[in-house]
């Protein structure tokens, strides 16, 4: 009789030979509170001690093909344009259709139609404009559905108009944009996109991550740096030693500005705004961009936002993509394992994102499958960077379909031709489901999503759940619907963030609001009553 092996005892056994920081991809636990991981730790500074790091990443690909590699768009693409939006504020401006009605100069349009992109997305019509016409911006769309080109093609815009400062060799570089995202993986993908766009123009983009040797991040810096784009801690890092000036600074960009504003990044971020020669919001423009806006969220953004800032809400604010089929599979902790095999071996080598919890169940998990003959790598926070980029390449090109993951994965990441994913535990919270879920049906490309939900630990899910099922269009078992009836959750959230299902905009004294679709562009104007990994 096979007699199994329980994963605490499992755990124990795996942390005694490997060691591990903590459970929790964020935090690590000491003096009985959290206490947030420097970026430099491992002695370039910071209050944790250990080896230095030396890790040197590959510089990117310079030829062409490789810079303009893009995402082929799915079959849902046009359906893109019958997704309602809103947006609150005061005199908005219009929409756009098409490209070229944004008049952004020669090169850029020549990069735009390099990479791939004919046809604007939903909250590229409606950002792309308000970016151009200087005012800050609080939007929110499904993942996958262009964000990323939303914010830097009008910032590029503007920079190619009113010209550049930095120079290089220059020993203190005093960047006009700085973007800043909570994950390595993720930065680095967004200064990818701002490499490919900026091609040819002479405006040059750095990304510094930690993870990587400090001094490489400072020689890429002093070779001259417009658009800065960083992780919090490697940026703070970069400023203390006085490498980074922020006086020039026009454009804050906060990617998954959700997270970057709850407590894991928001004290840092409230230290960034505070620096010495970072100018005010009112000297500044802002841009604030995710696929989840809890309320407590949106009322924080105000401390960085200008008080007459854009609202856009693409569908559902905090819903999940319909392009991606939700399963969601009563299965209970000790059966888990069997049913993923089980679930694996029908898909076969379909790359698939498997999400869980901890740290060391991610390793667990992905050791457990390899012995099941099925080729898996793994990526979480305790990784050293080069195995963390050495997990993505092999997941990217197939040598290992199946990806295992804790939250550091969850937001932003868009790797092409991710068919599946199946979160083995559920997360705590919602907002993080939405985006773990986003990692497929990107791009007009559909996919499928399991989740195992164990009634022991995950009935304070079963609320919110039921409401992102519903929203898109998805059926709902009837057991879950029962444990969400019986099952009562203050502010219907499932989040200790707040509800993700929030009002298009949280401001108590807004006279406008627009709703638009965005095939038609009919809009009515009318007086308004209503008067959140290792610290990277």
């Amino acid at each position: 009789m096979h007699i199994p092996l329980y994963l605490d005892q499992l755990s124990l056994l795996i942390s005694l030979i490997g060691g591990y920081k903590g459970l929790n991809e964020e935090v690590i636990t000491g003096s009985g509170k959290n206490s947030w991981k420097s970026e430099a730790e491992g002695g370039e500074s910071g209050d944790i001690q250990g080896p230095k790091v030396t890790y040197i990443p590959p510089p990117p690909p310079e030829d062409e093909d490789s810079i303009f590699a893009h995402y082929q768009t799915g079959i849902n693409f046009d359906k893109y344009d019958t997704i309602l939006v809103e947006v609150s504020g005061h005199d908005a401006p219009p929409a756009i259709l098409t490209f070229e009605e944004a008049n952004l100069c020669q090169t850029l349009n020549n990069n735009i139609a390099k990479a791939g992109y004919t046809k604007l997305t939903p909250v590229q019509k409606y950002s792309i404009p308000i970016i151009l016409a200087g005012r800050d911006l609080m939007a929110c769309a499904q993942t996958g559905s262009g964000k990323t080109a939303a914010f830097l093609l009008p910032i590029l815009a503007h920079m190619m108009r009113d010209g550049i400062t930095a120079s290089r060799f220059k020993e203190l570089q005093e960047p006009e944009c700085i973007i800043v995202a909570p994950t390595r993986e993720l930065i680095n993908q967004i200064y990818l996109e701002a490499r490919k766009f900026s091609f040819g123009t002479c405006v040059r983009a750095v990304v510094i991550y930690g993870g990587t040797q400090l001094g490489h991040s400072i020689r890429q810096i002093v070779q001259g740096c417009n658009i800065l784009c960083a992780t919090p801690g490697r940026l703070m890092d970069i400023i203390g030693k006085e490498k980074i000036g922020l006086k020039q600074v026009k454009y804050l960009v906060l990617d998954e500005a959700d997270r970057m504003l709850d407590m894991g990044f928001g004290p840092e971020m409230k230290k960034l705004i505070s620096c010495p020669g970072m100018p005010s919001k009112e000297q500044r423009q802002t841009l604030l961009f995710s696929a989840t806006f809890p309320e407590e969220i949106q009322r924080l953004a105000g401390e960085f936002l200008k008080s007459n800032y854009l609202f856009v809400a693409v569908g559902q604010v905090g819903g999940a993509c319909r392009d991606v089929q939700q399963t969601i599979l009563q299965v209970g902790q000790y059966s888990k394992r069997e049913k993923l095999v089980e679930i694996l071996r029908n898909i076969g080598d379909e790359r698939t994102m498997v999400f869980v919890e901890t740290k060391k169940k991610a390793d667990f998990i992905a050791t457990f499958l390899c012995q099941e003959k099925i080729s898996t790598t793994s990526i979480h926070g305790d990784r050293e960077q080069r195995e963390r980029e050495q997990a993505l390449g092999d997941f990217r090109c197939g040598k290992c379909p199946v990806l295992v993951a804790t939250s550091v994965a969850a937001r932003g990441l868009d790797i092409e031709n991710v068919q599946h994913v199946i979160n083995f535990d559920l997360p705590s919270a919602i907002d993080e489901y939405v985006h773990r879920i986003g990692r497929t049906g990107r791009c007009g490309n559909t996919g499928r999503a399991i989740s195992f939900f164990d009634p022991e630990s995950d009935n304070h899910l079963a609320q919110p759940l039921v409401k992102v099922l519903s929203d898109a269009q998805q059926d709902v078992p009837a057991w879950l619907e029962e444990i969400a009836f019986s099952t009562y959750v203050p502010g219907f959230s499932g989040s200790t963030r707040g509800n993700v299902f929030a009002s298009v905009d949280t401001r108590k004294n807004y006279q406008g609001k627009s709703t638009l679709n965005t095939a038609g562009f009919s809009s009515s104007q009318s007086p308004n009553p209503v008067d959140d990994e290792s610290w990277d």
